[in-house]
């Protein structure tokens, strides 16, 4: 067992079971310590880096990622310089430098954060922990399906949201490996958002020229290469859902089951609400409530409020 995340409960959802006429469960991602899956695939990749014998980690990230990063560099006593961009909200940068991280502000995107905390790696001797793209985090991940199997529950599919495609490749990896390869994986993302769907509608791997969504956490331009392979291997359907979807998502499980969830997290339970004609044909639903920290009840009520399209 990884002392960096916890095993999270499977939980059965009363009222989306009602809506949807089928059982759906809960995998509660959102208890991790740092709030989110991430805890996972980063913390199996930082244990393994730290037995390799490396004493600086660098990364770069709009929240949850980076939080998960000083997570696991204060649990292991391995420093920690976390570069994020200026879009990033301000309580975030107060919870990653909570955790004991350097907290580095550089560029107007991700992208020129990423790129920044590259630069970094060999000025502090260190290694680059990517928020996504990497086997070990992908090894890390299918720990949830490694988890789900053992209480002998088979989902008839799984939902999750794409961001840049690590809890995905996970997943699917995690299947392969308890003989699952039969379940299918339904992934959700923001229509502002959308890679992975236009990667799989152009059979091609396709990088956004711009993001434009309040779900964030989703706001990567091209997933990685191994998340568009296991799209040619594996059964996934893709689904593109709007800002207000997913906002209008969060308030509503908010006030049937009293968890907030980030919309990057909420877009999951969309086509559920939707009651998607595909949904009909599985015996059960398993959500991955991935979690997440970049929400706050003022910021929910802000994007209510807002014309989201």
């Amino acid at each position: 067992m990884n002392p960096l995340y916890i095993n999270t409960p499977l939980i059965p959802s009363r009222p989306l079971s009602q809506h949807l006429g089928k059982e759906v469960l809960l995998k509660m991602e959102l208890l991790q310590p740092s709030g989110s899956f991430k805890n996972r695939g980063i913390g199996h990749y930082c244990l393994k880096a730290a037995r390799d014998g490396i004493r600086n980690f660098v990364s770069a990230s709009g929240g949850n990622a980076g939080l998960a990063v000083a997570y696991s560099g204060r649990e292991l006593g391995i420093p920690v310089t976390v570069v994020i961009p200026e879009t990033t909200p301000s309580f975030m940068k107060a919870k990653i430098t909570a955790e004991g991280a350097e907290v580095i502000v550089h560029g107007k995107n991700l992208n020129e954060a990423t790129l920044f905390a590259q630069k970094l790696v060999e000025e502090k001797s260190g290694l680059f922990i990517s928020p996504y793209d990497h086997p070990a985090i992908w090894d890390g991940h299918a720990s949830i399906v490694h988890e789900i199997a053992r209480t002998g529950k088979k989902p008839g599919a799984i939902i999750l949201s794409v961001g840049g495609g690590g809890l995905l490749c996970g997943v699917v990896q995690g299947l392969h490996e308890v003989g699952w390869k039969d379940v299918p994986v339904i992934t959700v993302e923001t229509e502002g958002a959308a890679s992975f769907a236009a990667s799989m509608r152009e059979d091609r791997l396709v990088t956004l020229d711009s993001i434009s969504t309040v779900a964030t956490s989703l706001g990567l331009r091209r997933v990685t290469d191994q998340a568009f392979h296991y799209s040619k291997t594996h059964a996934i359907h893709p689904f593109v859902v709007s800002d207000k979807e997913a906002v209008d998502a969060a308030f509503r499980f908010m006030d049937e089951q009293k968890y907030m969830l980030e919309p990057a997290c909420a877009v999951c339970l969309v086509p559920i609400y939707k009651k998607e004609p595909l949904l009909q044909q599985f015996s059960s639903i398993h959500v991955i409530l991935c979690g997440g920290n970049v929400v706050t009840l003022e910021l929910l009520q802000k994007w209510k409020n807002e014309p989201l399209t």
